[in-house]
């Protein structure tokens, strides 16, 4: 007897054992994925761990249902990496397998039943239920399991299907779907018995009366004469402006015929055509330490300003790595950031690359993958966000972590919660890679680490073409409130800028972090201001749809005319969003076009590169958006940044908020001036004292390190404390409160001081779960495996308390 041991893509622990004959067990290897049934009635899409030929312990194994692969579909690497992951941020290895595969290499049964013998008499023996299910099948031939559960009404049904089974009713079918489909693109070309001359003269006399067949035909031979390539449907039809029943009568004639060919989805057309540009003495210098520094360090730290031409720098590198036939991995924290840049990379690299992110549809991201693990030309080199870590590259030569600092490389939800740019130095590590991580405004911990030599470090101090950094201002808000000053949310001396430079033609961005047009709406009568039914927060009022939202559930209802509470129409806004900025603007600047880029605007895929473009293309004259702007974008004629609140961000309950801030007013202001003019920053506030402001003013990331760093050392913080961040949910508050409490305690016994909490968060209650967290901190001498260890203990004598059973508990490693 062969067995093998099968990992499935579920949030549990262990790996399961399925027993196989003696020529699958030669036949499968690890990596390899497996059709498994699981329960009483699912298959699911297993990833076999290993063969061997232990029986497990206390319970007959089931055999698979059949193998899915003719060769491995994920490395040796990939899973020593996996496992590292699942062990360092404690999740299973189930649950990372389930992030990281493309869903459609996933694949879930569909049970479908039918009616298997017509003479069935005894219908008074069956239950309501069974009854129910017995007549639907008489007038369909097959259900689908859902539509069982939506016809009884029930979750569970599958007693009553067993039951009916066991009485010979019925039969099941389960199907295994595959979900990828190759994409097909159909070819016309001229039925062979007409490529002579005479017959093609009788077929053209023949279609006198069809006006239309004989144009298509007439632009078929013309299009053939132009080019040797295989002639598209869809373009014959554009040329000739024929209909597609038109086509479809010649085709059906036997006059013409089609054929398809498959074509990747992921292509891209056009020549490589731009040299790599020349680096300036900065770069160059900077190009030359990397290289140095990566001789001795594997992970390099590059801190340039903003608009240093880090990117160039990159390109260089990448070149290299290439030219010895190794893989690059390019990760960008943002989509939006995707977008912008691959146009640029094509222009050096051409087909090279490929794309890799969430937007992207199921199809496509299987495309990417295959060709990655085939090592096809084309996937040399790979952009994308984060969770392009877990191709299976089989040969990575460099990986580049761009914009390090960026909170988006760490995933909250689903489990696992992984930091990308942490699990991108281990990768590099097993694949034997060098890693180099740029950012402007680097985070403490990378540039701690580089500062204590666990990284190598290299700066570039200018900005490309020696542009000078821009001039930034700060406008005390409350001082024009005061003096009566204020435009709405405006300044006079915005204004004044912004007037200045709308006149010279120029671009202007304007920043506020939060969407929709105010967050809060208040009776000026009663002071009740409307709140969501499953969240504690005020909802957002959004004017465009004139209705209130939830950014926490998604909950809306329409703006009312009157309040809720006492029936007085004195309803009032406070606060701002970016909605309102846009508005005011539309009034203030009749002749200008203004746009708004924010969660609400760029739902769809191309939305991004759409906005970009018309940015680019000077079409727009005024963006107005949220923290995408900060994202490392480049363009080329800003000359004026505004930010329209810089206290909220400054006075957010999170011990990174104050170098959160610096780095986001930084990236912000780095978009203005990128070329020969000097760029104009301001930033409103009502605190124009603050620390954090007058070093973004003096663009000083040095002093705030060093003072961040006192502060961090002083509390108790990362990088020199590690944190782990335990979530508790319930419906239930008392629950949960009782819950964590019990973990507090539990973990208290060992961990004395460094237990913090049991505390709600400042939102307490989402999507009617209430919220309870607790932190653990760990000191740089302690063992993290055993402090890891102790809370799964922890973890495991919890699960087993019954009174806890529904609480959901979630552990966040490093969450910040």
């Amino acid at each position: 007897m062969y067995f093998i041991d099968v990992i499935l893509p579920i949030p549990l622990k262990q790996a399961f054992t399925y027993s196989v004959n003696k020529d699958e067990a030669a036949f499968l290897k690890q990596g390899m994925r497996v059709a498994i049934p699981f329960g009483k009635s699912k298959v699911y899409t297993g990833i076999v761990y290993q063969v061997h030929d232990q029986p497990p312990v206390g319970y007959e194994t089931k055999s698979i249902d059949h193998i899915l692969d003719d060769e491995p579909i994920i490395t040796a690497v990939q899973l020593k990496h996996w496992e590292w992951l699942a062990k360092y941020y404690m999740c299973s290895l189930g649950e990372v397998i389930k992030a990281a595969l493309p869903s459609a290499f996933l694949l879930e049964s569909e049970t479908i039943i039918k009616l298997s013998s017509r003479n069935f008499q005894d219908e008074e023996s069956l239950s309501d239920d069974e009854f129910v299910l017995y007549e639907a099948l008489q007038h369909q031939s097959s259900i689908h399991i859902n539509d069982a559960r939506s016809i009884l009404d029930k979750k569970n049904i599958v007693s009553v299907i067993q039951k009916l089974l066991d009485k010979n009713i019925i039969e099941v079918e389960e199907t295994v779907y595959a979900q990828y489909t190759p994409k097909l693109k159909r070819y016309i070309k001229l039925a062979s018995e007409y490529t002579s001359e005479e017959s093609l003269r009788e077929l053209l006399d023949s279609l006198n009366r069809a006006h239309k067949q004989r144009e298509v035909l007439m632009h078929l031979f013309m299009l053939n004469t132009q080019s040797k390539k295989p002639i598209s449907s869809t373009m014959l039809q554009k040329k000739s402006e024929a209909s597609a029943a038109t086509l479809k009568a010649l085709i059906d004639k036997g006059i013409l015929e089609e054929y398809f060919i498959q074509q990747d989805r992921v292509a891209f057309s056009g020549e490589a055509s731009l040299e790599i540009k020349t680096l300036n003495e900065a770069q160059t210098v900077a190009y030359h330490e990397i290289k140095k520094s990566f001789e001795t360090n594997d992970t390099v730290l590059l801190h340039g300003v903003t608009s240093s031409g880090k990117t160039e720098i990159y390109v260089r590198l990448i070149e290299e790595v290439i030219a010895t036939g190794k893989q690059v991995l390019y990760m960008l924290p943002e989509i939006a950031l995707t977008t912008q840049l691959i146009s640029r990379l094509q222009k050096y690299f051409g087909e090279k690359i490929s794309v890799y992110h969430s937007k992207f549809s199921v199809n496509e991201r299987v495309e990417v993958w295959n060709n990655v693990l085939a090592e096809k030309p084309k996937a040399q080199i790979v952009i994308g966000a984060r969770s392009s870590l877990f191709l299976p590259f089989k040969n990575l030569g460099l990986i580049i972590v761009d914009e390090e600092h960026e909170p988006s490389f760490k995933q909250y939800s689903p489990s696992p919660r992984y930091n990308a740019r942490d699990s991108a130095i281990v990768l590099a590590n097993l694949q034997k890679a060098k890693l180099l991580m740029g950012s402007a405004t680097p985070s403490l911990e990378s540039y701690h680490n580089a500062k204590s030599g666990k990284f190598g470090l290299v700066t570039l101090k200018k900005r490309f073409g020696n542009v000078l950094m821009p001039e930034i201002e700060l406008v005390d808000v409350k001082e024009k409130n005061r003096k009566k000053q204020m435009t709405g949310h405006f300044s006079d001396r915005l204004l004044e800028e912004m007037q200045e430079v709308l006149k010279n033609g120029e671009q202007i961005i304007l920043f506020q972090n939060r969407r929709g047009f105010s967050p809060v709406v208040e009776c000026t009568t009663c002071g009740v201001s409307p709140q969501c039914p499953n969240c504690d927060v005020s909802l957002t009022f959004h004017q465009h749809k004139n209705q209130l939202r939830c950014h926490y559930c998604g909950y809306n209802m329409a703006m009312m005319q009157s309040c809720i509470a006492c029936g007085s129409e004195t309803l009032d806004t406070k606060g701002f969003g970016t909605e309102q900025i846009e508005t005011e603007l539309k009034t203030l600047f009749p002749n200008h076009k203004v746009a708004r880029m924010d969660q609400d605007t760029t739902k769809g895929k191309h939305s991004y590169s759409k906005l970009i473009e018309a940015l680019e293309n000077e079409e727009i004259d005024i963006l107005v958006g949220t923290q995408m702007l900060a994202k490392g974008l480049d363009f080329r004629n800003i000359s004026l940044v505004g930010v329209m609140n810089a206290d909220n961000l400054l006075n957010f309950p999170d011990f990174r908020a104050h170098e959160r801030s610096f780095q986001l007013l930084q990236q912000v202001s780095g978009r203005a001036g990128r070329t020969q003019k000097r760029g104009k920053v301001l930033i409103q506030t009502y605190n124009p004292y603050h620390q954090i402001l007058k070093q973004v003013s003096v663009n000083d990331y040095e002093g705030m390190y060093k003072e961040q760093l006192e502060e961090r050392y002083n509390y108790k913080y990362p990088p020199f404390f590690r944190t782990i961040k335990i979530v508790f949910k319930d419906k239930n508050l008392a629950r949960v409160q009782k819950a964590s409490a019990w973990f507090g305690q539990a973990l208290e016994m060992q961990f004395k001081e460094n237990v913090l909490g049991p505390e709600p968060p400042p939102v307490g209650r989402i999507k009617n779960k209430y919220i309870i967290n607790l932190l653990v901190k760990i000191p740089k001498n302690q063992s993290l495996d055993k402090t890891k260890k102790y809370i799964e203990n922890v973890q495991r004598s919890f699960n087993s308390l019954k009174d806890f059973s529904s609480v959901r508990v979630n552990i966040d490693v490093d969450n910040y």
